[in-house]
């Protein structure tokens, strides 16, 4: 098991057959997310080719799985450069390094503005800031979404309005049935489907317009 810089330890898990490293700098990965790959790569079975994209990637988890079940290339994107370079070493754990690209920065900045995917996943920081202090394992940056826990997750949804290909499907977690509902308030291009309950939060599917 490799070290993390500083004398970090790096741990492991068993995501749903994957090997999933991370570290303290990062959002401990939760086995039950793995709900959000399945459905994401059930799907993609009736979405266009392309790759998926995955906003808020943390350690690579949900969209490493996603395109290990569903068999597409995978974009995932962060902000943290520890959250891309554990992505970029659990791809290759996978062996999935010759399918994903890695990209670090803001969201709304890495993407060319003509690519467009077919399936989004995002997995967005959720919990309002007053409550980050309920959880001190937790590294702010990956739980802390802003007053209303939405701050991150709308950010990812405006991403996502721009590059889901017509006819896409994006795949949202949230805390809660009333953030999603909320959000859906908020998106004028992207149609809510399905909202389900999941161990630790929900699942939002939004379609966009075939046009």
């Amino acid at each position: 098991m490799p070290p993390a810089p500083d004398g970090l330890a790096v741990r492991t898990l068993d995501f749903d057959g994957l090997p999933i490293a991370w570290d303290s700098r990062v959002l401990e990965p939760r086995p039950w997310t793995a709900a959000q790959s399945r459905w994401a790569a059930e799907l993609a079975s009736g979405l266009p080719a392309g790759p998926v994209l995955e906003l808020c990637c943390g350690a690579g988890q949900i969209g490493l799985l996603t395109a290990a079940l569903c068999g597409r290339d995978l974009v995932a994107v962060d902000l943290d450069p520890a959250a891309c370079e554990l992505t970029r070493m659990n791809a290759a754990a996978a062996r999935l390094g010759d399918r994903v690209e890695v990209r670090e920065g803001d969201l709304a900045e890495v993407l060319g503005a003509h690519e467009r995917f077919p399936l989004v996943v995002a997995d967005p920081p959720w919990v309002p800031r007053a409550q980050v202090g309920r959880y001190p394992d937790d590294p702010v940056l990956a739980i802390d979404g802003g007053p209303d826990g939405l701050d991150v997750a709308r950010h990812c949804l405006g991403v996502a309005e721009r590059h889901v290909a017509p006819g896409g499907s994006v795949v949202l977690q949230l805390g809660t049935s009333a953030q999603a509902a909320r959000l859906s308030q908020e998106s004028p291009s992207l149609a809510v489907r399905e909202v389900r309950s999941a161990e630790g939060g929900v699942l939002v599917r939004l379609d966009a317009p075939a046009r």
